[in-house]
Parts: structure tokens; sequence; C-alpha cells
């Protein structure tokens, strides 16, 4: 197991850069605050799950937190071998992280230089953008096509150019709340170019759907050059907890481990566990309640003739018809906090998709600004 001293000693410059990935860490709250942000504040700016975690994760929780003055590495091989089975991979074939903020910037440290690139869709999550650049790597990026999904063809094409690198593709894409189809995925990992990784972050790949749409796990048993990241902090409701992780074929996941500190706490660990053992009754009662209340904001804006993208995430994007920033900047004043800018995206607001009452806030918050 990597240890503390030597995990630091390999991160070097990458360790400050860690500081950028965490959805929270680009979220709205600064901007919130600064204008008087009560109790009452509704956050839909982070793609947090409101209704947090599992009944049966807090119990764990609570069993575990009188004995969190021990580090529990004995544990750890347990953990890792529940949260693999859960997926249907081996134990070697995963590392641990905290969310999938971890995994994300140690595959971006790992399979990226300034030779190599991070090759990606705009707009798109910017931690592993942003990660790449700050360690001096190389950053391509290309548009979404006019539906808002991304061009693998030219993701391909690009690192073909390159003479390879990591491709990052965000599957729901954040923020647009696109997906990249199965067949669309199946494509791209039988055309990688030499040289290249493939890295899906499948953050919210819960809250999909539609049958045209599926996991890139599989690839992992077919021992491709694929990385896929998860994380607990979207349907689980674990966004503070700050457990996730990535699965690999074996050799790039042991790669990974070396950069990584391989543990999480056992408090957000023990609760993972509890989660998983009701995955199969959490997951879609959880899937089924967030597509609900999607499906009435939705239907909401089309009787309003407000234009947005359709939805495959926890979250949306509206065209409020004028730059977002005006939103941005007076919805909190009124107690709703929506997402950040995302350009070139400047008149589409992202708006995460919280409790009913959440939602009623924000419509009659969100039409006081539209209306003027």
């Amino acid at each position: 197991m990597t240890t503390r001293r030597r995990f630091f000693a390999r991160m070097g410059a990458a360790a400050a850069a860690a500081r950028l990935l965490p959805e929270a860490a680009y979220a709205q709250r600064a901007a919130a605050k600064a204008v008087g942000a009560g109790a009452g504040m509704v956050w839909l700016n982070a793609n947090e799950n409101p209704a947090g975690p599992p009944a049966v994760s807090l119990d764990a929780m609570r069993e575990v937190l009188p004995a969190s003055g021990r580090y529990h590495y004995n544990e750890f091989g347990d953990i890792y071998t529940a949260v693999a089975k859960s997926e249907g991979l081996a134990p070697n074939q995963i590392v641990l992280g905290s969310g999938s903020s971890e995994v994300l910037h140690t595959a971006v440290d790992l399979f990226t230089s300034p030779t190599r690139p991070l090759i990606t869709v705009t707009p798109a999550y910017e931690g592993p953008r942003d990660c790449a650049r700050h360690l001096g790597h190389g950053v391509v990026l290309t548009r979404l096509r006019d539906d808002y999904t991304a061009d693998v063809h030219k993701l391909a094409e690009e690192a073909e150019k390159a003479g390879g690198g990591m491709i990052y593709l965000c599957n729901p894409n954040n923020p647009t709340s696109t997906i990249t189809t199965a067949d669309d995925v199946d494509w791209l990992v039988n055309h990688l170019p030499a040289n290249t990784m493939l890295l899906v972050d499948e953050a919210y790949i819960h809250y999909v759907d539609r049958p045209d749409v599926r996991s890139a796990l599989p690839y992992i048993q077919q021992g491709r050059n694929v990385i896929v990241a998860r994380t607990f902090s979207k349907i689980y409701g674990m966004a503070g907890l700050r457990a996730g992780f990535a699965a690999a074929r074996p050799d790039i996941a042991q790669k990974l481990e070396s950069m990584a500190l391989n543990v999480i706490s056992i408090v957000s660990a023990r609760a993972v566990l509890a989660a998983l053992a009701h995955r199969d009754t959490v997951v879609p009662q959880r899937k089924a309640s967030l597509i609900q209340t999607r499906r009435e904001l939705t239907a909401w804006l089309r009787e309003r003739d407000v234009k947005f993208i359709e939805p495959n995430a926890n979250f949306l994007m509206i065209d409020v018809g004028r730059n977002a920033r005006e939103f941005i900047g007076a919805m909190p004043k009124l107690g709703v906090a929506p997402g950040r800018p995302f350009p070139p995206l400047d008149n589409l607001l992202r708006v995460s998709i919280g409790t009913p009452a959440d939602m009623a806030k924000f419509r009659d918050v969100f039409w006081k600004v539209y209306k003027g």
C-alpha cells in the first residue's frame, strides 16, 4: 500500500491540482454567500442528491464512528472485494479514491504529459482539463455536435493527430446532461489510436433512462485501454463523504494505485458497503424519484415555451434567452443558487434537480427573473 510520504513525493505539483477537481470547487457558494445566503437557500448548483446517504448508510456510519480513531487498514481488502463484486469486477481491477475526483486526477497525471494531451469536448466537466493545464500538460478541446453530444470521431481524430494521449468522456456529460450512445462509445473504443487511453466518467450514469446507453465497465473485462470513473456522490447521496473508484484492467489499475492513497475514510467506506448491500432497492427507488421530479420540471418548461436540452442526469440546462450570468447573479438573492456559467453556452443555465419542494421554489424564482 502506498504510504502518505510516498504519495505526496510522487504527486509533486499535481497535489495542488487536486484542489481543482470536485464539482463543489466550481460551485457558486461563495457568490451566494456574498448576497447573504441564509438557512433557507435552495442549493441547485453542484448536482448533489438532496436525499443524502441511504438510511442503512447512516446507521452504518453511526455504528463505526466510535471506532474511527483507528485507520482500519486491515479492512480494506474486504472493502475492495465488496466494491469490485458490486460491478462484476475483481479487486485488482479497481482503485478507491476521494469521490471520483482523485481517480480522475490520477489518470490525468499518469496518462497525459506535455506531449500526450488530454482530449475532450467543450463544455464538459472542467476538472480533468484544469488539472492537465495546471500540470503543464497539453489539452485539446473539440466542439460538441449541434445536438450537444460528443463527436467521438473528432475525439479519435485529435488523438491520432497528437500521436496519442487520453480522451476524457463524461457520460452523461456535465453540464449538458446529454449522453453518448453505446454505439458511439463502442466505435470509439474500437478506434482508439495507438498510445491512447479512454477515460469514461460515469458519475451520472445511474440517472439515465434510455436503452441506447450502457456503462463502459464491460470494456474492463475485455482488457481494453479504458478507465471508468464512478462516484458515490450522486445516486447514493454521499457527496460530502468523498467516496468513489476507478475501474481498469489490472495493469492499468496498478499504475493508478501507485499514484493514489488507496484508502478512504472508514466512515465513508462503511456507508458505501451498507448502500451496496441494498443497491437493488436504493438505486431504482432514487432513480425513479429523480426522473419523476425531472419530468415535472421539463413539462413546466414546455408549457411556458422555455427551451432546454433534454436531460439524462440529475441536472439540466435551460435556455434563458439571454446571458445566464444575469440569473446566476439574481436568483441567489431570492433564495435559489443555480449552477455556474459554462461558456461558450452563455445563454444556458445549469440547474440541479432537488426535492419537489426545491423545484417549486426554483420555478417561482426562475420565472420572476425570466420575466424580468
